[in-house]
């Protein structure tokens, strides 16, 4: 991570890059992703992120245990080049990931720990 990024503009970095991600590695990406970094943790909202289809599916509760099933499969494939991508952002390790998402909103958090506080590191 260059030493003059402020915490703003690394924040932007990551919603472009994990914006970049999805398009590439899900098909499609978010309509609006928003990135915060507090502590050792980086909390990404991403908002619009289920297809017309899905979001049709999703209104039986059923098909939306489906949505969210299929989802979290998708995205935990590609945990590893997640955790290479923040790696390479920030230069600190993905401890453990979590994420979920609300097929009522088609919103999708994603928390990433770290092994070291990027905010002290980024903005002392």
């Amino acid at each position: 991570m260059p030493v003059s990024i402020s915490k703003g503009e690394l924040e932007d970095k990551i919603s472009r890059s994990l914006t970049q991600w999805e398009k590439e590695y899900l098909g499609r990406g978010s309509v609006t992703v928003k990135t915060d970094i507090l502590r050792n943790m980086i909390i990404v909202l991403m908002k619009g992120i289920l297809s017309p289809a899905e979001q049709t599916v999703s209104e039986s509760p059923e098909g939306a245990l489906n949505i969210k099933r299929i989802r979290a499969d998708l995205v935990e494939s590609g945990r590893d080049n997640l955790g290479k991508l923040i790696k390479e952002l920030t230069g600190a390790n993905v401890s453990s990931f979590h994420t979920d998402i609300s097929t009522r909103t088609g919103e999708r958090v994603m928390v990433f720990i770290l092994d070291d506080n990027l905010e002290k590191k980024c903005c002392g």
